[in-house]
C-alpha cells in the first residue's frame, strides 16, 4: 500500500503509516503531476494547499485510489461529489483540532472585550493609553453558540467552568450526548439573549445578514471562528460601523490571500471595534500533530480493515443510511469457500447483504453477522444450515 501526502505531514503521522506497513511519499506534485501519477497510489492524503480536482480523482480512480484524506476539518478543497461518482471514499480529521479552535474563540473573546490587542499596537507605538481600553468581563455573561458540534460543545465547556458563563446554543441537530451542557434554544432567542456569540456553522452559507443583526442587543460581540461565509460581510461591516453591535473578532474571511506574505485586504480593518487574526484555528504544535496521527489512523484502517470512520460521503455505519436492516448470525468453520457459498444462497433467495462482520470465536471457528435489506425465514435458514461448514444459523 502506498500514500501519497502532497502537501506533508508530520513525523507523528508518518510514523502511524510506517508502523503498519504503509509507503508514504510526501513530494509536493502540481496539477499535473499529480493526474499523471495518482493512479500509483492507494490512498491521498492533503491539507489546505492541494485542491483534490474531479480530474485528479478521475485519474486516481483509473488506477489504485481508493480514499482521499483531507488532514483537518474543512474539507472544501476535495471534490467529493466527483469521489463519490467514482466510488473513492473521502475522510477528514476534524477532532485534532478541537481544543485548538475552542481556545481561540476564548483568545477572541477576550482580546475584543478587554481591548488588549488595541493596547499592545498603541504600546508598540510609543502611546500609553489606559482609559480608552476599558474592556468588559467574561464572567457571568451570556454566550450564544450557533453551531454546537465537537467545538462548540468544548468552547461550552471552558465558558460555563472558566467564566461561570451561561450557555445557550442553537443546531439544526443538536448534540445527544451534550458534554458542553449547553441549554438548546431557538435562533431568534439565541441572538436577542447573548451578550457574546460564536459561530462553529462551517457550510457555504450565512447564518448571521442584516435580520439576524438587527435582532442583537447593542452590547453584543460576536466571535467567527468557523468560516467566513458564514457572516453576510456588507451587513455586518454597517453594523460594526454605525456601532449597532458592540464588536467582532474573527479568525476567518470570505476571501483569503492564498500564501504567506500575500497583501490583506478586507474593509474591516479599517474600524476599530474588530480584532483579526490570520486563520490560526488549527495553527498550534498539538493540533498539528493531533491531526496527523488521526489522519493517518482513519486512512490505515480503511485500506487495511474498510473502516469507514470519518468518512464524509459514506456513513460511518449502518444507522446513519436510515434504512431498515434484519441480522443473521452465523457460525460456521473458518476455512476458504464458506462466505462465497452464504453469499450464493442469499444472492439466489433475492436477499442483499449490507454488510458483514466476522470474528474468530475459538480455534478453526468463526462468527459472522450479517447485516441484510431483507428478513430471511425458515426455509431460508434451512438451506444455510445445508452448507458445508456451517454449525449453526440464528435470525
Amino acid at each position: 500500500m502506498k500514500v501519497l501526502l502532497n502537501d506533508g505531514l508530520e513525523q507523528q503521522g508518518l510514523k502511524v503509516f510506517h508502523d503498519v506497513g504503509i509507503e508514504t511519499d510526501t513530494k509536493k506534485r502540481d496539477l499535473s503531476g499529480l493526474i499523471a501519477e495518482i493512479g500509483q497510489f492507494d490512498a491521498l492524503v492533503v491539507r489546505s494547499a492541494t485542491k483534490v480536482t474531479r480530474e485528479i480523482i478521475e485519474a486516481g480512480a483509473k488506477g489504485n485510489l481508493k480514499v482521499v484524506g483531507r488532514a483537518g476539518v474543512g474539507y472544501d478543497n476535495i471534490d467529493v461529489v466527483a469521489a463519490s461518482e467514482f466510488g473513492i471514499v473521502v475522510k477528514f480529521a476534524p477532532y485534532g483540532s478541537t481544543n485548538a479552535v475552542a481556545e481561540l474563540a476564548i483568545d477572541l473573546m477576550l482580546s475584543i472585550s478587554r481591548n488588549t490587542p488595541q493596547a499592545h499596537n498603541s504600546l508598540k507605538n510609543g502611546v500609553w493609553l489606559k482609559k480608552k481600553f476599558e474592556g468588559k468581563e467574561l464572567a457571568y455573561k451570556t454566550l450564544g453558540i450557533i453551531g454546537c458540534g465537537r467545538i462548540g460543545q468544548k468552547l461550552a465547556c471552558i465558558a460555563k467552568r472558566g467564566f461561570d458563563m451561561d450557555v445557550l446554543g442553537y443546531d439544526l441537530y443538536p448534540n445527544k450526548d451534550n458534554s458542553g451542557g449547553i441549554k438548546y434554544v431557538s435562533k431568534e432567542e439565541l441572538l436577542q439573549k447573548s451578550d457574546y456569540i460564536s459561530i462553529h456553522t462551517g457550510g457555504k452559507d450565512a447564518v448571521i445578514g442584516e435580520k439576524e443583526l438587527a435582532q442583537m442587543k447593542p452590547t453584543v460581540f460576536i466571535i467567527n471562528t468557523s468560516r467566513g461565509n458564514n457572516i453576510d460581510p456588507a451587513a455586518l461591516y454597517i453594523a460594526l460601523k454605525e456601532k449597532r453591535i458592540c464588536g467582532y473578532s474573527t479568525d476567518v474571511y470570505k476571501v483569503e490571500p492564498k500564501a504567506e506574505g500575500d497583501p490583506f485586504d478586507d474593509p474591516l480593518k479599517e474600524l476599530d471595534n474588530v480584532v483579526l487574526s490570520s486563520h490560526l484555528g488549527a495553527s498550534t504544535v498539538e493540533a498539528q500533530v493531533e491531526t496527523s496521527t488521526e489522519i493517518a489512523r482513519v486512512i490505515s484502517s480503511y485500506l487495511l480493515g474498510g473502516d469507514f470512520v470519518n468518512a464524509v460521503n459514506a456513513g460511518e455505519n449502518i444507522e446513519v443510511e436510515e434504512k431498515q436492516v434484519f441480522t443473521l448470525f452465523v457460525h460456521h468453520k473458518d476455512v476458504p469457500g464458506v462466505f462465497a457459498n452464504i453469499d450464493k444462497v442469499l444472492a439466489e433467495n433475492n436477499i442483499n447483504i449490507r454488510a458483514n462482520y466476522s470474528r474468530q470465536i475459538n480455534t478453526g471457528y468463526a462468527i459472522s453477522v450479517y447485516v441484510l435489506h431483507h428478513q430471511v425465514t425458515q426455509e431460508i435458514v434451512t438451506q444455510l444450515q445445508a452448507v458445508p461448514n456451517i454449525c449453526h444459523v440464528k435470525y
